[in-house]
């Protein structure tokens, strides 16, 4: 079968592609900004790239053209396709039908920490012999490729909440069918598709509403949102991870290292974690993890084993580069509690280090200025903020940050590399935040502190 992709470049849509083609499907796909490292991973897999959206690319007609959900009307391929009566379907749908439907999908859900999950997910059952299928929105450092079918029933997925299509407006979530659901936690987000959080929550009970009677659904005791979801209804075992015996699982710190824990149950299995990731955060995303694998036949000993040997996803807290002793790292940060957890986790590994943090507001809910308020507030564990404010931007930065005299923004680069090199002196750790290329900003800080020394 053919298929040609609309938007392939996407960290799910080149994901799919991928897939498709390890299937052994032909091919093909179109985005408006065809870039790595996506690009590179599809090139390598044999699938051709088209810049841009002219119809003349769905000559000859392919047998089904898979959509993007950022695609939408008035797209040129899109009206094609309608005008012509071509056979479409959205990724998501191609996914289940042609992938998950057979499968035992382990899926990972939530407003935080999804990616790094699935991956710490994936790589215990790899760990465990147990050759997983997977699909995550990131680059796994244990792995070569966000994506791959596997050789077992196995399939780990990242779950996202964002809509499926323009002509599907359900999460995407929904056609994955998981038989083992973590969710790790739920906050309002993705404010250019839901009017508020119970709008959200209403898209995770239809989540919970499929996972089988057998299956398990793992998620905190403690996020209300969650708890509201589950209180609609629950056909599915359940494991709430929280408090020391008020749970059925947590976490337990040794000799207060944050690098070294304990994961318990309450049933008594416990095992000890020692590895170089940083956060509490990620402690409980390691916890989760475990639980699921758990599910599917892994003892928790073997999980922790795995875990002390995760290496972590490109682009959380990845570590750049190392220049005249000062750290540069890559974080996808794209809200205020992830960047306020991601500081926070640092702080606690690093308590005396010069912490500055460079930071893009650029999610779509971030553009619209929702989380305005909370911006200057998720930056106080760092020692130093810039902030990066396009000067289109429909709402400002500078009022946000108000009166805080270590926090500052700046509408160009130039200037603002030309700052943060300055106050970056040996010791540092500065943690760039944006999910998006943010300017190129890494390369040229890079750049910009070699040529200081």
């Amino acid at each position: 079968m053919h298929l040609h992709i609309l938007g392939i470049c996407g960290t799910f849509m080149g994901s799919l592609a991928l897939l498709a083609r390890e299937l052994g499907h032909k091919v093909t796909g179109s985005d408006q900004n065809v870039y790595p490292p996506m690009s590179t991973q599809l090139e390598e897999a044999g699938i051709e790239l088209i810049q841009g959206y002219d119809p003349t690319q769905l000559e000859p007609i392919p047998d089904l053209v898979v959509i993007g959900n950022a695609m939408s009307r008035g797209n040129p391929c899109v009206e094609a396709v309608l005008n012509r009566g071509l056979r479409y379907c959205s990724g998501p749908q191609w996914l289940h039908d042609h992938l998950l439907a057979d499968r035992w999908v382990l899926a990972v859900a939530g407003t935080h920490g999804k990616t790094t999950t699935a991956s710490m997910l994936a790589w215990i059952l790899e760990y465990a012999g147990m050759k997983p299928g997977y699909l995550i929105g990131g680059v796994p450092l244990n792995f070569e490729r966000s994506a791959r079918v596997g050789e077992t029933d196995f399939f780990v997925i990242e779950a996202d909440e964002y809509d499926t299509a323009f002509f599907d407006k359900r999460s995407k979530f929904v056609h994955y069918a998981p038989r083992t659901l973590v969710m790790n936690n739920l906050e309002f987000d993705h404010a250019d598709i839901f009017d508020d959080l119970r709008a959200i929550e209403r898209q995770f009970h239809h989540l919970v509403r499929i996972v089988p009677m057998d299956g398990q659904i793992i998620s905190p005791k403690q996020n209300e949102a969650l708890q509201r979801v589950l209180q609609h209804g629950c056909w599915s075992q359940q494991l709430q991870t929280g408090e020391i015996d008020e749970a059925d699982a947590w976490i337990e710190l040794i000799n207060e290292d944050p690098q070294q824990f304990s994961l318990c149950l309450a049933a008594g299995e416990r095992a000890v974690v020692n590895w170089s990731l940083s956060g509490a955060h990620n402690q409980i995303n390691a916890l989760h993890a475990a639980l699921a694998a758990r599910h599917v036949g892994v003892t928790l000993e073997a999980s922790a084993e795995a875990l002390s040997q995760f290496r972590s996803v490109k682009r959380r807290m990845e570590l750049r580069a190392k220049i005249n002793g000062v750290a540069l790292y890559d974080d996808f940060a794209h809200h205020p509690t992830a960047i306020a957890t991601t500081l926070e986790g640092l702080r606690r590994v690093e308590p005396n280090a010069n912490i500055i943090a460079v930071i893009e507001p650029r999610s779509n809910t971030m553009k619209q200025g929702v989380f305005s308020g909370q911006l200057a507030e998720s930056a106080r564990a760092a020692d130093q903020v810039f902030w990066y404010q396009p000067l289109e931007q429909g709402w400002s930065l500078d009022e946000a940050v108000g009166t805080a005299s270590n926090q500052r923004v700046f509408s160009d680069y130039d200037s603002m590399i030309e700052e943060v090199v300055a106050a970056s002196t040996s010791g540092t750790e500065l943690v760039v935040m944006s999910n998006g290329g943010f300017g190129g900003i890494h390369e040229r800080l890079i750049k910009a502190l070699k040529e200081q020394s």
